[in-house]
């Protein structure tokens, strides 16, 4: 489909996504949005380009919570709406819609909704596998015995929650007795570590709204410490990163592979095909001007449990979805070694470090090390999501 939009077609951000944000232009209030290439429409701007649609109250808001309330026939309406304002055609409104088109440059990306709850998953088999020989060594069951019955998650702090481009501070916890240590010790966390996830926003009744990239920073120190026998809580209320632009569901309806093979119970059960064929990289870059590493580079369609049924579980044990809620998928891993999303799986705990670009190697993470996660669908990008580790306060 093309647009006449320039340079959006081919860009991974032309009419076959339309992924929708909020931004700042100059510093004024936040204002919804939709990218087109390097170009951000303000769908808050001159109304006579949507008319009366009644979803036009909802573009007003501060984010896109009021959007996501109004349940996919209002996704749909829109997402048309946009196509016949975009396409090579145009229609009359193409002046308008020229004058509310500005740069990426001149717009600040804030967080695209008001987080509700956050909930953090287990989906991907290779990493929960990863990661139960590298905590549990020698272990004959690396495997939780229900991980296959049941998607397994822990609620996390939507507090924590950050847009793609803001710095994270090394945290300071609780950190394990070493070798040569009485006891447990306070101090900056040793083994800083990031996560490659691919998050949910579900709508109304549970249907998926969009996807966002998620980096779930760990503290692996302080979670070791802390998950005897509870999950993750400090290890992981920090910070979490989310990337700014939300691919709506329906720009991957075209994306869907079958998934691992499953037998789950039946209220689990999904038509298949239920994966998502999303190419992901996690990206490492030293200070200085020693260019990119690409610690990983692996496909969403490894995950075992997929979003919807992620979010299945969650209504049938009685949670409420809001507008806002963001469900992550997890680290996810594929079944070779240079798929690993996490430095954890990766350096396999510290000891196989990672060969840097520019020279040097790495473990965990340093200050003043910046971690891009990179995610595409075919001719559908996703927001780049980073950060800056700043070094402990």
């Amino acid at each position: 489909m093309p647009t006449w939009v320039p340079g959006a077609d081919g860009s991974g951000f032309g009419l076959e996504n339309l992924a929708l944000g909020v931004v700042r232009f100059e510093g004024g209030p936040p204002r919804p949005a939709v990218r087109v290439g390097e170009l951000a429409l303000d769908l808050a701007g001159p109304t006579e380009i949507f008319g009366d649609a009644e979803w036009l109250d909802a573009l007003r808001g501060p984010d896109l919570n009021g959007l996501i309330a109004l349940g996919p026939p209002a996704w749909t309406a829109l997402r048309e709406r946009l196509v016949a304002l975009l396409d090579g055609d145009g229609d009359a409104q193409r002046p308008a819609v020229e004058a509310a088109l500005r740069p990426l440059a001149d717009c600040e990306a804030l967080l695209p909704v008001a987080v509700a709850d956050f909930v953090d998953g287990y989906a991907s088999e290779a990493h929960a596998t990863n990661a139960g020989r590298i905590l549990r060594p020698g272990s004959d069951a690396p495997l939780p015995r229900n991980w296959h019955q049941v998607p397994i998650g822990y609620h996390g702090r939507a507090g924590g929650i950050v847009v793609s481009g803001t710095p994270v501070r090394r945290p300071t916890g609780q950190r394990p007795p070493g070798p040569a240590e009485a006891g447990p010790t306070h101090g900056p966390e040793r083994r800083l570590d990031a996560e490659l996830e691919l998050g949910v926003l579900p709508g109304p009744g549970g249907e998926a709204f969009g996807f966002v990239l998620v980096n779930d920073w760990s503290a692996r120190e302080v979670q070791r410490w802390e998950s005897q026998p509870l999950g993750p809580y400090l290890g992981k209320a920090f910070a979490t990163s989310m990337s700014a632009w939300v691919v709506p569901a329906a720009a991957l309806a075209g994306r869907r592979v079958p998934g691992p093979p499953q037998n789950p119970l039946p209220y689990l059960r999904v038509h298949e095909p239920r994966a998502l064929d999303v190419d992901l990289e996690l990206v490492l870059v030293p200070p200085g001007d020693a260019g990119e590493t690409v610690v990983t580079h692996t496909n969403a369609r490894e995950l075992h449990w997929s979003p919807e049924q992620q979010l299945r579980h969650a209504v049938a044990g009685g949670a409420t979805l809001r507008a806002g809620d963001l469900f992550a998928s997890g680290t996810i891993s594929g079944p070779e070694p240079g798929e690993r999303g996490c430095l954890l799986e990766a350096t396999w705990d510290g000891r196989e470090p990672i060969a840097l670009a520019g020279g040097g190697e790495r473990t965990y993470l340093e200050d003043g090390d910046t971690v891009i996660l990179r995610g595409r669908a075919g001719r559908v990008a996703f927001g780049e999501v980073h950060g800056l580790v700043l070094p402990a306060g």
